[in-house]
């Protein structure tokens, strides 16, 4: 059995103003947004998202949260824990599937989904 190819899949950008997030990045680069409700938005064909931050008037400084994609969140998850990484969220579920975050040794935070 081969070794799962685990690569970027999601691209999720913070914004504390979704409307003029949207009307910016579809003037200046074309993107078509899809929106889950007022405080998430998907952006062409679901490469990416916009989650809306709600507290002080700035985003916090953060890079974006690469998501990749595994067949077995559980099996994944193991994986991470085993080599060192630190879970920073369990595994939760969202409208499209379930997923979890982890931080690297390196205090990078990315997150891993499933559609199941």
């Amino acid at each position: 059995m081969s070794e799962p190819v685990y690569k970027p899949h999601y691209l999720q950008f913070s914004t504390n103003d979704m409307a003029a997030t949207q009307t910016f990045y579809r003037q200046a680069l074309g993107w078509e947004f899809t929106d889950y409700g007022p405080s998430y938005a998907g952006f062409n064909n679901e490469t990416g998202g916009f989650e809306l931050f709600e507290g002080d008037a700035h985003v916090p400084a953060q890079s974006p949260l690469v998501v990749l994609f595994a067949e077995d969140l559980e099996a994944t998850q193991a994986r991470i824990v085993k080599a060192g990484g630190r879970i920073q969220q369990e595994i939760y579920a969202f409208p499209g599937g379930r997923r979890f975050h982890f931080l690297d040794p390196a205090n990078n935070e990315l997150a891993v989904w499933s559609p199941e």
